[in-house]
């Protein structure tokens, strides 16, 4: 792959040989962030787990302390009775039956994430498809479900995200932006590690952890010692 100018001269920075300490890795995730919008700043963990092994996924939720950056339009699926609790929750479409045959008429999901109340789960049959098509189906791993969504959704909007490993054993997840001060993307990235640590299955011995990479949107990856 050919690189940019900007790209060559943010690879020039990094020692390739090196793995930084987190505050330092982050620091030059957000240096040499060379595109012209606000740059999402990611970690890439790979884990020593077998991702075919069901007993050795790894899928939880952290609430980041600074969030993400990104805003999130939430939809929550609930009775008419809590459809204005939820709106005024935050969440940006509430709605029940209606809200459930919009969807199956016209496969439209204007939202990023979807929580529901559990009672109404056994509605959302007719469009589980697609919503699972774009990976938007509640669901308790991600912890997308529960009795009192107001409290979800506040939590959503606040910066709780969910996780999980890819087929190859590595996650993912975007951490905070770019402008974001220096010691809030550390705290949200030092939130996530843990969180990840927690989150090991008791079927995986020795280490867990193999590496963790740190870059920003179309930025050059660096190793971070963690």
């Amino acid at each position: 792959m050919k690189l940019g100018k900007r790209l060559k001269e943010a690879h020039t920075k990094i020692d390739r040989s090196k793995s930084y300490p987190l505050a330092e890795a982050v620091a030059l995730a957000q240096e040499t962030s060379k595109v012209k919008f606000d740059a999402s700043l990611e970690l890439h963990i790979n884990l020593n787990i077998d991702a075919k092994k069901g007993d050795q996924l790894v899928r939880a939720t952290v609430a980041l302390p600074y969030g993400t950056g990104k805003v999130l339009r939430i939809a929550a699926f609930v009775p008419e009775d809590q459809i204005k609790a939820a709106q005024t929750a935050g969440a940006d479409i509430a709605g029940s039956q209606e809200l459930i045959e919009e969807i199956k008429k016209t496969s439209k999901c204007n939202f990023d994430i979807a929580v529901a109340t559990p009672d109404m789960m056994k509605h959302l049959a007719p469009i589980a498809r697609i919503l699972g098509q774009k990976g938007l189906m509640p669901n308790p791993k991600t912890g997308t479900i529960a009795p009192e969504v107001t409290k979800l959704i506040q939590a959503l909007k606040k910066g709780k995200i969910s996780y999980k490993n890819d087929g190859g054993g590595t996650i993912h997840v975007a951490f905070g932006k770019a402008s974001f001060p220096l010691d809030q993307l550390v705290a949200n990235a030092t939130a996530l590690v843990d969180s990840i640590r927690k989150a090991k299955p008791q079927s995986v011995k020795g280490v867990f952890v193999r590496s963790v990479f740190i870059s920003s949107s179309m930025g050059p990856s660096i190793k971070a010692a963690i």
